[in-house]
């Protein structure tokens, strides 16, 4: 007789259901990690001639299809050619037609960030002077839609599909081993199993219209498919599928041979299949790892095994959470004290590493204290936290029921073998009536059907029983939200990146402004210069003007030290922001006299301390490179 579910506990995790898929349904379109951070022309900016070509900055590298990039006019009419480039660092640019009529132009772009996240938006700017547009900027969104509610569903599903494969497992072969055999335990993981791999295909397939057009019709595009294995991302999902083949066969071990072996023939098994079980669960998690948050921003080199240490905690804590719940609801089989005790001691271990490994990734992700409450990713960070101290909080309450409990149970294990006997000795008494065995086995399992069914209300109508099971329910619900809002994190813009492009758009306006309120500029730099050889003294100028982001003029006058001109056969540039990693940006001047050269439209796509880098080369082989730092925008 299997118990079931009441319809109280059924109505609590509908509830909970429900409340996961309001969040995951609210979050509308993902905010990935990168940023855009600075553009040429600026957003909403008038500038008197029409730009060469259209410049993006992100604040990290991002991948370019040949629709990422476009600038249409008042009409909506396309006006690019050709397809987007990279410009330098984080910047990619894209070629407009030459001659562009005065109006109010629009530069929508939709890229993909390093860690996987599409990210899309629009910006104005005008020629000559602002005009009306028919191009409406405010439904540029990327992951949107039902195509982007189905990714995030899948998302959600693939999570929890690992929690309970890998905590399932776990439980099983760590703490109660007797589990192997029951059904309820085998169902769960590979249920889990069966919901990470379908998850993951449903993934595979969505990708390509999840950070392209959005559009259902394109989910079996085989050209987007192939695309998307191209991709980091596909090359994750991938990997996942392949691990999950690995896994199929550790389940079929875990509950095929090693549940049929006697206990002392199960402990090099036991061995073996965590061994093996660690190693498959690591790349499960690894799979996440490589192709999101961790993968990209400062200390990548750390941050994946810390993600991959933290997953497998998290699974560990609540997969054997889930597992617990169907051992005391759907199994007949009575579990032992010492299993829930060991599970509560792995437990402990798991919340212990869940802790350490989060604060490094909160720090990593935040950068400041201010980011907590300034940012979306701060907030929901915030929920996350208080989610995770409930669930410690009951799990402690749980850990009080389970040592009342372990006296109760020792005591219902030592009646089960005298009832075994009993029943054994009325089967035995029964057989030797000759004619009247059949019946007699027939009233002999009817006996040991009321005798389980009996001794099952017994051990549940036991309060410490009973408590046990509440709060470790409780546990199951509060990690039902918290997974949803760890999703909807894993989607959310990270706090240091949101602060970092809010500043460089900050900066980047009140460049902008004083450029405006001052008019005209010019940066003058002198730096001397010794190539090494005969005659190899002068003096490097080299002017910009005005000076600012955008388009500049940029004047190179070679000289010797007595001030007359310098005539060399080679002089090359190069911009660097090392504080933004852009650059260096190549500049090989024209020609026009005798120790001078020049360079028209000079693209500086951020202000900041550019450092200008010269290399003056005297002869055939002698030549040297001199800098200096100039504040520019």
């Amino acid at each position: 007789m299997t118990q079931t579910i009441t319809p109280r506990v059924r109505t609590l995790v509908l509830l909970l259901l429900a409340a996961c898929g309001l969040l995951l349904t609210t979050a509308g379109p993902a905010s990935a990690h990168a940023a855009l951070t600075g553009s040429d022309p600026q957003q909403g900016v008038v500038v008197d001639k029409a730009p060469d070509q259209v410049s993006l900055t992100f604040s990290e590298k991002v991948a370019l299809s040949n629709d990422s990039l476009r600038v249409l006019d008042p009409k909506g009419k396309a006006v690019q050619q050709g397809k987007p480039f990279e410009v330098g660092g984080t910047t990619y640019g894209i070629k407009v037609h030459s001659g562009l009529p005065d109006g109010t132009y629009t530069v929508t772009y939709q890229v993909v960030s390093a860690d996987s996240h599409p990210v899309a938006g629009a910006y104005t700017f005008s020629v000559g002077a602002p005009s009306t547009t028919s191009v409406s900027v405010s439904g540029d969104t990327a992951g949107g839609g039902v195509v982007g509610w189905l990714y995030g569903f899948g998302r959600y599903m693939s999570y929890a599909g690992f929690i309970v494969l890998v905590g399932g497992a776990a439980f099983v072969l760590g703490c109660w081993q007797r589990g192997a055999g029951v059904k309820p335990m085998q169902r769960l993981v590979v249920g889990g199993w069966l919901t990470l791999t379908s998850a993951t295909l449903l993934l595979l397939l969505l990708r390509g219209s999840y950070t392209g057009s959005g559009k259902v019709g394109d989910v079996f595009d085989l050209d987007l498919l192939g695309n998307v294995l191209q991709t980091k991302a596909g090359a994750a999902l991938v990997s996942r599928l392949l691990l999950l083949a690995a896994a199929a066969l550790f389940i079929s071990v875990l509950f095929g041979a090693y549940d049929k072996r006697e206990d002392e023939e199960k402990r090099d098994l036991t061995f073996g299949l965590a061994i093996g079980g660690t190693v498959v669960a690591a790349g499960l998690a690894a799979s996440w790892a490589m192709a999101e948050h961790a993968s990209v921003g400062i200390q990548a080199g750390i941050a994946m095994p810390v993600d991959v240490v933290h997953l497998l905690a998290v699974a560990t804590w609540l997969g054997g959470l889930t597992a617990l719940l169907v051992a005391l609801y759907r199994s007949d089989a009575p579990i032992e004290s010492a299993a829930v005790r060991r599970f509560s001691q792995v437990a402990f271990g798991s919340v212990v590493a869940l802790v350490a490994t989060g604060v490094y990734q909160s720090w990593r992700q935040l950068g400041s204290w201010s980011a907590f409450t300034g940012t979306r990713y701060g907030q929901l960070l915030l929920v996350k936290i208080g989610l995770v101290a409930l669930l410690v909080g009951i799990a402690f309450i749980s850990r009080r029921w389970t040592a009342q409990l372990a006296d109760t149970l020792v005591r219902q294990n030592k009646r089960a073998p005298q009832k075994e006997r009993v029943a054994a000795s009325a089967s035995g008494s029964g057989k030797s009536k000759g004619g009247g065995s059949k019946r007699a086995a027939q009233l002999a399992r009817q006996q040991a059907a009321m005798d389980t069914a009996r001794q099952k209300r017994t051990r549940d109508a036991d309060p410490n029983r009973f408590g046990l099971r509440r709060s470790v329910l409780a546990e199951a619900g509060v990690a039902v939200v918290l997974l949803a809002v760890t999703t909807v994190l894993t989607q959310t813009e990270p706090g240091r990146t949101e602060e970092d492009a809010k500043a460089a758009k900050a900066a980047s306006s009140s460049s902008s402004s004083s450029s405006a309120s001052a008019g005209s500029g010019a940066v003058t730099l002198d730096m001397s210069f010794d190539t090494g050889g005969t005659d190899g003294n002068g003096v490097v100028t080299v002017d910009f003007d005005p000076a600012r982001v955008g388009g500049n003029e940029m004047h190179v006058y070679v000289q010797r030290p007595n001030g007359r001109a310098f005539d060399i056969p080679e002089v090359k540039v190069a911009l660097t922001l090392e504080a933004k990693k852009i650059g260096p940006l190549a500049i090989t001047p024209d020609r026009i006299a005798t120790g001078h050269w020049s360079a028209s439209n000079v693209q500086i796509p951020m202000a900041g301390d550019w450092k200008i880098a010269v290399t003056v080369r005297t002869s055939d082989i002698d030549q040297t490179t001199v800098s200096k730092n100039a504040q520019i925008g």
